[in-house]
């Protein structure tokens, strides 16, 4: 009996190990699809048409509904993240860029570049909820960890407009850099980063007072990178608050920021034109999409070093790691 358990244990470990594996969803804004890789062996385990021209992606809490904002087709597409099928479609408004899904899962909140618009929509029933304007060009979305404020970042303004969601009203705005594009929260909801490509910065704004406020503008020099080629855009704080990522845009870098002090520590260098970026579950790993290179690279977090680069299709723009 020992023997024969024994003999079936090799068999069970082979079974149980890529089943641990997360998978990792890349948007390929000019591929019109989305490429999957496995984040253990990081190969590319399939690609699939996404509608025209994806950019914003995300899942369910559950991992059961993969989202993306078809940006031309003026719709979120939502797919099973196991088939790869369509399952239905979500409304917004035009060119969606950028959501956010509520902690629980529900609602989901959507950008929509072109009309100054946030859509919430229910995604149980699929029916808007409400649009809440906004500044021109609304691109980046967060929800607070205590679900009661979503971040709308807008371009052409250089606001961020903070939303209460019981009512759907902006309660606060802050004026940052310009062309905001993303809105990062710490995990315990106490500081907001806004990263402004054109500015250059990242604002840090004080969520602890009654009001948000702006208590630093974190810059960035690289030698031998121009000035005007550090955009900052995607943006991602580890759980603990003790490092923040922040992506340079075509200077080809990822900054590494001291979460308490809010210093530049490090600049790590990617592919060409890196955009957003997403961790696996456990923090292990930073994915990062670099839009002209083609590719995605891996960070090993706890090492602060690049570790692999794998290729993915054309113009990849927004990435999303399975959950647990």
């Amino acid at each position: 009996m020992l023997r024969s358990a024994l003999a079936f244990l090799p068999a069970v470990l082979m079974f149980v190990g890529p089943a641990l594996a997360n998978k990792v969803f890349v948007s390929n804004e000019r591929g019109n699809s989305v490429t999957v890789l496995d984040s253990q062996s990081w190969e590319v385990i399939a690609t699939f048409p996404a509608g025209n021209r994806p950019r914003g992606i995300t899942i369910s809490p559950d991992g059961k509904e993969l989202y993306v904002c078809a940006s031309d087709d003026d719709t979120v597409r939502v797919f099973d993240p196991e088939t790869y099928e369509e399952l239905h479609t979500l409304p917004s408004g035009p060119d969606p860029e950028l959501f956010a899904l509520d902690p629980s899962g529900n609602p989901l909140y959507i950008a929509n570049e072109d009309d100054n618009l946030v859509t919430v929509v229910d995604v149980k029933t699929r029916q808007v909820l409400a649009e809440v304007p906004v500044g021109v060009e609304p691109e980046g979305v967060a929800v607070s960890p205590d679900a009661k404020t979503v971040i709308n970042t807008s371009e052409t303004t250089n606001m961020a407009h903070f939303i209460d969601t019981s009512s759907y009203k902006i309660v606060h705005n802050v004026l940052v850099d310009q062309r905001p594009r993303y809105a990062e929260f710490t995990a315990d909801g106490k500081k907001l980063y806004v990263s402004s490509e054109i500015g250059g910065t990242v604002s840090v704004i004080d969520l602890s007072a009654a009001e948000p406020k702006i208590t630093k503008k974190i810059t960035f020099a690289v030698p031998g990178v121009l000035p005007e080629w550090l955009q900052p855009v995607g943006v991602k704080a580890t759980k603990d608050g003790s490092r923040v990522f922040v992506a340079l845009g075509p200077a080809n870098r990822v900054a590494v920021i001291d979460g308490k002090t809010d210093e530049v520590l490090d600049y790590l260098l990617v592919g060409q034109r890196v955009w957003q970026m997403a961790f696996t579950p456990d923090e292990e790993f930073l994915i990062t999409t670099n839009g002209n290179s083609n590719d995605v690279s891996i960070i090993d977090v706890k090492a602060e070093e690049v570790i692999r680069s794998v290729q993915v299709g054309e113009q990849p723009w927004g990435v999303v790691v399975a959950p647990n």
